[in-house]
Order: structure tokens, then sequence, then C-alpha cells
């Protein structure tokens, strides 16, 4: 697709993310990238950071403007955590959400690229190579 030309392994993992899982931190996407579960992050935060302020920067995400309340803000089980206390409060960090161009991107990423794949087998692989570490390339 000729929109997201240009964009790395990790910016398409955060739109896919996104798409799926809705508004999100870079503190909150370096732990749970895509359903990933646990409390260390499985890509450095300060990458996320970054990636989010270029896809920011693409307009493709935006700041998160608006109330949390009621909305899931759990990536691994959504059923479980939904936030209700305070509306105004968002919690650590700056929420990130798709802009009108991104979702088309991101739903495109999400359908053709990460949906496809057994992410559970795939996702350390599209870490390992997002890092730059391209060396033993599965086939």
């Amino acid at each position: 697709m000729g929109s997201n030309d240009g964009l790395s392994d990790l910016e398409r993992m955060i739109l896919a993310h996104i798409y799926k899982y809705g508004p999100d931190t870079p503190w909150l996407l370096a732990r749970r990238l895509l359903g990933a579960a646990g409390w260390s992050p499985i890509v450095p935060e300060d990458e996320v950071e970054k990636a989010c302020k270029h896809l920011v920067q693409i307009n493709l995400l935006q700041e998160f403007k608006g109330s949390l309340k009621g909305k899931v803000t759990s990536s691994v089980k959504p059923w479980l955590k939904v936030k209700q206390h305070n509306p105004e409060r968002r919690g650590r960090g700056v929420y990130y959400d798709l802009t009108k161009e991104g979702r088309r991107i991101a739903g495109y990423i999400w359908k053709n690229d990460i949906r496809n794949l057994k992410h559970k087998n795939h996702l350390n692989y599209y870490i390992f190579k997002s890092q730059g570490n391209s060396k033993n390339k599965k086939s």
C-alpha cells in the first residue's frame, strides 16, 4: 500500500495496536503491544515514544482528546479494565488515537499484515527485526 511506505515495523505495529485496542500510552504500548502480556517492556519505551511522535508528525496519530470514561483501557483483557472513576483523569502519559488517515492505514495493516499472522509466534520476530536485527530472517 503506497500510503504507508516509509513506516518502520514498530510504527506499523503501533498503528495496528491502536486500531484493534483503542487509545493507549507509549508506556502501555511498550508492554502490551498487539496483546502481549507482562509488566516488562517488550519494546524499549523510548523507541515507542519516538515512533508515536513521528506518527503524530505525519498525521497518522493524534493526542487523544476526550473522556476515557467507559472506554476500554486494557489491551489484553478489555472486559476486565474499564476506566470508570474520574473521566478527567487520564493516567500516566499521553494517550494517542488514530486520525482519519491513520485509521484507514491501520485498518489495512491490521487486516492484511497482523491479523493473518499467528502473532504469538511472530511477534518476537517483528520486535527483533524492528530493532535492526535481520540476520535470522524467517521464511
